[in-house]
């Protein structure tokens, strides 16, 4: 049976549909914001690359709204939470995304340097 369509209810539809898009994706930062997440984010490599036990060269930090992502990779577990637990205590940072922050199995005996 063919789906036929009332006045008006296909544009309600093209209505919804781009109302859910447009409520779906984040407000452009301002310049304001944008500095001050760039600070952040300089904050954080500063943090990371003064701690004495850990090597984090191979960390990338996008600073989004307060929140730290972290990317790249790391040779031990112990490793990313101590990242983790570093950006997190920058001010400024609200929140620390880790998802793509990779254990590096081969750190020790070969793993790439850039």
């Amino acid at each position: 049976m063919p789906v036929t369509w009332r006045a008006g209810t296909f544009a309600a539809a093209c209505t919804a549909a781009a109302l859910a898009v447009a409520c779906s994706t984040a407000p452009p930062r301002s310049p304001e914001q944008a500095r001050i997440d760039a600070s952040a984010a300089d904050e954080v490599y500063a943090a990371l690359n003064t701690d004495p036990v850990h090597f984090y060269r191979h960390v990338d930090v996008q600073v989004a709204n307060g929140v730290a992502d972290l990317s790249g990779y790391v040779w031990s577990t112990e490793a990313l939470y101590r990242a983790r637990q570093i950006a997190h205590q920058v001010p400024g940072i609200n929140r620390v995304v880790t998802s793509r922050l990779e254990l590096e199995r081969n750190g020790a005996t070969g793993g790439r340097t850039r």
